[in-house]
């Protein structure tokens, strides 16, 4: 301490804090050179290497993403191309079943039944519900 106290007195305060203020700059410079800057360097290293990998992920992700949407895009042809069918198959059901409602009721409208035995059965011989008297009026007459 004694040592400082005659440098004060010799070169005055502000010059003896420039010096000192110098000593404490070439720590700090020295110690961010020696240990600070090689840890950086490996840590820019190592973000480089994350990087790269992020953007190939990136990239994998897209492809994958890509496929994907392919993959739902065909299965969706398919899928509706099913619900086509079924409702084709189903349009057809039902198509043939009006028709042969068509057809009886043509028959019946052509040649009533003249006794409740002749209304039970078809005129291939199958048998069939037995229908209602005012039924056949109504189909007969061509009303809804």
């Amino acid at each position: 301490m004694g040592d400082i106290a005659e440098l004060v007195n010799k070169y005055g305060f502000p010059i003896v804090m420039a010096v000192g203020m110098g000593f404490i700059i070439k720590y700090v410079w020295e110690w961010a050179t020696k240990e600070v800057k090689p840890v950086i360097g490996e840590a820019n290293g190592v973000l480089i290497a994350l990087i790269d990998r992020i953007r190939m992920l990136d990239n994998d992700l897209i492809r994958l993403n890509q496929k994907v949407n392919t993959v739902l895009h065909l299965r969706g042809k398919m899928i509706e191309g099913d619900r086509v069918m079924e409702t084709q198959k189903v349009e057809a059901a039902a198509n043939a079943k009006f028709h042969k409602a068509m057809d009886e009721a043509d028959h019946l409208a052509k040649f009533p039944p003249e006794k409740e035995e002749d209304i039970r059965v078809w005129p291939d011989g199958k048998p069939k519900k037995k229908i209602d008297p005012d039924d056949v009026k109504t189909a007969a007459a061509g009303e809804g």
